[in-house]
């Protein structure tokens, strides 16, 4: 089977890979760009290890197909750091202790980033609707819940 080139932006920069068409955006992320925060716990997209944004539309990356990147945004964990600062989400993560393993932690993070995008100032039920599609076997929710309610005070500078 032929390899399809794909054009596309990831994390804001302009990236080219070759992609089966039976490759996931999580397969071609890990493998082809070497992005390897988002993980595969499912396959089926039932544990939001793997979310990312596409087009700022939050989505289980094992999926969606590595050749509908084509002309899209991809934004992944790795995009949310700026240099050597952390995202406030990232920081109040580590803060409030909301991760053990870490293996869920990126998505979650990605999730939460794009709940905050879309209502900066949600409320607890909000947030954990928001959240449902993201497991973690390791942590209670409650401080992931915290840490996304005083990451999301600190960006709307309350």
């Amino acid at each position: 089977m032929s390899r399809i080139h794909v054009t596309t932006t990831v994390n804001g920069d302009a990236v080219e890979f070759l992609a089966d068409p039976r490759d996931s955006l999580l397969d071609c992320l890990r493998d082809q760009l070497n992005l390897t925060g988002s993980k595969e716990g499912c396959g089926t997209g039932d544990c939001g290890a793997c979310s990312v944004t596409v087009d700022g539309t939050l989505v289980c990356s094992c999926l969606v197909l590595g050749v509908e990147a084509e002309g899209k945004r991809i934004e992944t964990v790795e995009g949310m750091a700026k240099g050597n600062d952390l995202h406030p989400l990232q920081r109040k993560f580590i803060e409030h202790a909301a991760l053990q393993c870490g293996f869920c932690t990126p998505g979650i993070l990605v999730a939460a980033k794009a709940l905050l995008a879309e209502n900066p100032d949600p409320s607890e039920s909000e947030i954990r609707f928001w959240l449902a599609g993201n497991l973690c076997r390791c942590t209670g929710y409650d401080k992931i819940i915290h840490a996304v309610q005083d990451a999301a005070a600190e960006m709307r500078g309350a």
